[in-house]
């Protein structure tokens, strides 16, 4: 391990590290972005309601009156609306539809498009339970410029406490207009240290390279969200250049995104050929194809059983054309996809409006997820520092397994 006092922190922290991954992944996946889905017929919801909708709409509409006239206590029409809205889709049983508040929706728009307005911090829960584990630190943030280090336990911002707070709550007060200020203050090791900081528009690094022995290289893809296709080839063309003879895709933790992004970068590296087949809820079926261009150097694709939607279909492609060797644990096996529709109070909905498959016509749902050709189990300790980046590969038994793969 290079930074031993963060390695301290974080083996206290372990189990608040995996809720802290599984709460991250689970989010990510309830509002992936996929407005590449849309099918010819855009559903708006304000055609003619059947007569099952007709009646539960009277249902709903008459329990509100009745508490609106009749309930002695006090109560907000919003919050009751925002209750019954997401009790309403998660009554359809689809654990990836999700309904967002008026409230989230900034933040989920945020999250497609890989920016938002900050310092560039990524904080999990720390167990001293003084505040939060600085993950990483944006290469191009505030926060970076400024001295903030991964390790830093942040415990307050604006004069607000952390102790026993959520990460929301951190991220509604650091998080604010660009261009105003924000002080926060970190504990590193004895020394508590306060920065003042500029809320600046922070484009989120999502692939990140460096170069192993035998000329491998290894990427980490941290999501298939709004530019990480091409951030993803920037990189590998930054380590061909640099003499990589075989390449290691990290999509371990990696919660899906936009179907174009995938698309794209399947192009780029595989050849002429069916990438990607999806079935919308019209009955309408797309496939997206590759052309003959590609990139034919060994490969090994590295999975986890937090490896969703786009991330573990990625990898699917890849072993179907034998372009790559999977190793690592069965994926999550997540075939719809959703939509993000907005409602007419500012709030939406993502609602699983479709089916994807492989591109030989694979549900990985009914599969169980994909079995990678070397299954690789980690220890919850290995898994928590595999998600917090603090795991050199050389003790990664993925990474080890991938090299000796390639090497061979």
């Amino acid at each position: 391990m290079e930074n031993k006092k963060v390695v301290r922190v974080l083996l206290k922290a372990i189990s608040y590290v995996l809720v802290a991954a599984l709460a991250c992944v689970i989010t990510l996946v309830l509002y992936t972005p996929v407005s590449s889905f849309l099918p010819t017929v855009y559903p708006t919801g304000t055609g003619e309601a059947t007569d099952e909708v007709e009646a539960t709409t009277q249902k709903l509409r008459q329990l509100l009156n009745l508490i609106d006239q009749c309930f002695i206590g006090q109560a907000d029409m919003q919050v009751l609306g925002d209750a019954a809205a997401n009790a309403i889709v998660a009554a359809t049983g689809d654990q990836w539809s999700a309904y967002i508040s008026e409230d989230a929706l900034a933040a989920h728009v945020e999250n497609q498009n890989n920016t938002y307005v900050g310092i560039g911090i990524t904080i999990l829960a720390d167990s001293s339970d003084e505040g939060f584990l600085i993950q990483q630190v944006e290469p191009n943030g505030s926060a970076k410029a400024a001295g903030i280090l991964p390790g830093d336990i942040l415990i307050e911002a604006e004069g607000q406490p952390f102790a026993g707070k959520t990460t929301d709550f951190a991220a509604s007060i650091i998080r604010g207009e660009k261009g105003t200020e924000v002080t926060v203050k970190v504990r590193r090791g004895d020394q508590i240290l306060s920065f003042t900081m500029t809320r600046m528009t922070i484009h989120t690094q999502v692939a990140f390279g460096k170069m192993l022995e035998d000329n491998i290289g290894y990427i980490q893809i941290a999501n298939f969200n709004q530019g990480s296709a091409d951030q993803t080839i920037a990189v590998i063309e930054q380590l061909r250049q640099q003499g990589a003879e075989g390449l290691i895709l990290d999509v371990r933790f990696n919660p899906g995104g936009y179907k174009y992004e995938l698309v794209k970068l399947l192009d780029y590296l595989l050849p002429s050929g069916d990438l990607f087949r999806s079935v919308d809820y019209t009955g309408q079926e797309r496939v997206d194809r590759s052309d003959e261009g590609c990139l034919p150097i060994p490969m090994c694709v590295l999975v986890n059983n937090y490896s969703y939607s786009a991330a573990e279909f990625f990898a699917a492609a890849l072993s179907e054309y034998n372009w790559a060797t999977v190793i690592g644990e069965p994926t999550v096996g997540k075939s719809y996809f959703q939509m993000t529709l907005d409602l007419q109070d500012g709030s939406a909905v993502a609602l699983s409006t479709g089916k994807y498959f492989t591109p030989k016509g694979v549900s990985l749902a009914d599969e169980g997820g994909l079995q990678p050709d070397v299954i690789i189990d980690l220890d919850d300790e290995t898994e928590a520092f595999v998600y917090a980046n603090l795991l050199d590969p050389a003790d990664d038994p993925h990474i080890q397994a991938a090299i000796a793969a390639l090497s061979n």
